[in-house]
């Protein structure tokens, strides 16, 4: 699994999570809600600076994006790309197919 990190990404979590330099954000798999890939599941995001058995992860822009290993099954057979989306002002969810 890759974790991709658009800029304007980067300053939406800069700026509304307040995230800075040596912070993490963990995205994983949650219960309700709807994906282009899932149904019944929606992606979770929360501020956590301590990555336990991370599966993926990226740093950009001195942040730590990641997936621990518990939430792999909502991840398995994908790459994550997270975007902005101006029209509802937070991030958006790419999922691209890959070869795991």
């Amino acid at each position: 699994m890759k974790i991709t990190i658009t800029d304007l990404a980067s300053k939406w979590f800069h700026d509304d999570m307040g995230v800075t330099t040596g912070n993490g954000v963990r995205f994983y798999g949650k219960t309700y809600g709807k994906t282009a890939v899932h149904s019944g599941f929606s992606i979770g995001i929360m501020r956590d600076d301590e990555p336990h058995q991370p599966i993926a992860m990226v740093e950009k822009d001195g942040v730590n994006y990641y997936v621990n290993d518990r939430d792999e099954w909502f991840f398995k057979g994908y790459d994550l790309t997270v975007d902005y989306d101006e029209q509802n002002d937070g991030p958006k969810y790419d999922y691209t197919p890959n070869n795991e």
